[in-house]
C-alpha cells in the first residue's frame, strides 16, 4: 500500500515487557538504526583464486558493452533479454559469477538456498486522502503470497478482509483507492480472527517446522508500522515470527546499485521490464507483483536475506554480518488479557 507508506506516526509507546522481547530478538543480530548497508561479497573465502580474476575480467567486458550488446547476450546465454541497462549489466555479471563458482560450490557442498519458502506481505490499511498526525491506520485486508524457493514459483496463496474497529466506516478516498468496500469490511472478522487464520495457513503448510522460511515486504511499513499498530489496537502481542523480515526495496536497490527513488513497486517491475499485472493496491495483487520482482531478482543472482527487525516498536537495519536464521513456528499471540504475570 505504497501511498499509505510515505505518512503516518508513531502509535502508544512499546509496552516494558514487549520492549523486552523485542530487544531479545534483535540482540542475535546486532540490529544497527543506520539503513545503509554493504553489500554482500560474492563469496566468503580465499579472493586470491584465480576464479576471481577470471570474473573480474568478466565483468571488465560487460561494463563495456552497450544495451543492445548486453540484451543479445542474454539471448545469447538463454537468459531474460528485459530490463534497463543497469539489470542487464547485473543479470549477465551473476551468471558469469554463478558459473565460475558452480563447481567449487558443488565441491564444498555448499548452495544458495537457504530459505525453502519465502513469504510476501502486504497489507491494506484504513486511511484519509490527507491522514491527519494522530490517525490510526488499521490493516483491512492481509494478504500473504508463498514463493517455493527451489522452483522459484508462486505456490500458494492466503487472503482476508478485516473488519476495522477504531474507525469502522471506510474514507470514499480509501475505497477508491484499495477497491475494498464498506460491505466487505463489514462482513469481515476482527483481526484477531483474520490473524488465527493467517497463522493456521502457515502453520499447514509446515513452516518453521519442516521448512525453514521468512518473510518480505515492501518497505518497513507493513511490519513496522501497520501490524506493530494493529497489535496495539487489538491488544495482542506482536508475533515473534514476523519480528524479522526481507525489505525488498533495500535489496534491489543493493543489488542493482541504483537509488532509493528507483525502489518502487511500479519502478522495480518496469526497470525488470515487467509491467503491474492486476489491481493497484490490491494487498493480494501488489503481494503478486513484489514476488514477481523476487523472483526475477533470485534468477539474477540474488541471495535475498534479512535486512530488517522490530527493534522497540521501530523498524531497524540487520547488518549483512548477522548470521541467516529462518523466522521461528508460527504461534497465535495471546491477547494482552491472556498474558500471566
Amino acid at each position: 500500500m505504497e501511498s499509505q507508506k510515505k505518512t503516518g506516526q508513531s502509535v502508544n509507546k512499546t509496552s516494558t515487557s514487549e520492549k523486552d522481547e523485542e530487544e531479545e530478538c534483535c540482540a542475535n543480530t546486532s540490529c544497527e538504526k543506520n539503513e545503509k548497508q554493504k553489500p554482500s561479497s560474492p563469496k566468503q573465502g580465499d579472493f586470491s583464486d584465480p576464479v576471481y580474476k577470471e570474473i573480474a575480467v568478466e565483468n571488465g567486458t560487460i561494463n563495456r558493452m552497450n544495451k543492445d550488446e548486453l540484451r543479445a547476450k542474454c539471448a545469447e546465454l538463454k537468459l531474460d533479454t528485459r530490463g534497463v541497462k543497469d539489470v542487464l549489466r547485473k543479470r549477465l555479471k551473476s551468471y558469469y559469477k554463478k558459473q565460475k563458482l558452480m563447481h567449487s560450490a558443488a565441491a564444498n557442498g555448499s548452495t544458495d538456498t537457504y530459505f525453502d519458502y519465502i513469504c510476501v506481505v502486504d497489507f491494506e490499511a484504513t486511511c484519509e486522502e490527507n491522514n491527519p498526525p494522530d490517525y490510526l491506520h488499521e490493516i483491512i485486508e492481509f494478504p500473504m503470497v508463498l514463493i517455493d524457493m527451489h522452483t522459484l514459483e508462486i505456490v500458494d496463496s492466503f487472503q482476508q478482509y478485516v473488519k476495522p474497529v477504531v474507525n469502522p466506516q471506510l474514507s470514499e478516498f480509501c475505497v477508491k483507492l484499495t477497491g475494498i468496500t464498506q460491505k466487505m469490511v463489514d462482513e469481515a472478522e476482527t483481526f484477531h480472527q483474520v490473524l488465527k487464520r493467517a497463522v493456521s495457513w502457515l502453520q499447514e503448510k509446515e513452516l518453521g517446522t519442516k521448512y525453514k522460511y521468512t518473510f518480505l515486504t515492501d518497505g518497513s511499513w507493513d511490519m513496522g508500522k501497520f501490524l506493530h499498530t494493529q497489535c496495539k489496537l487489538s491488544c495482542i502481542r506482536y508475533p515473534q515470527f514476523a519480528r524479522k523480515w526481507i525489505n525488498i526495496r533495500k535489496s534491489y536497490g543493493n543489488f542493482y546499485k541504483v537509488p532509493r527513488t528507483q525502489t518502487k513497486l511500479i519502478c522495480m517491475l518496469e526497470n525488470l521490464g515487467m509491467q503491474y499485472d492486476g489491481r493497484p493496491h490490491c494487498g493480494l495483487d501488489d503481494s503478486r507483483n513484489i514476488a514477481r520482482i523476487a523472483i526475477y531478482m533470485l534468477k539474477d543472482g540474488c541471495q535475498l536475506r534479512v535486512n530488517e527487525c522490530l527493534h522497540s516498536g521501530e523498524p531497524r537495519s540487520v547488518p549483512i554480518s548477522a548470521p541467516i536464521e529462518g523466522a521461528p513456528a508460527p504461534q497465535t499471540p495471546q491477547k494482552e488479557t491472556e498474558r500471566i504475570i
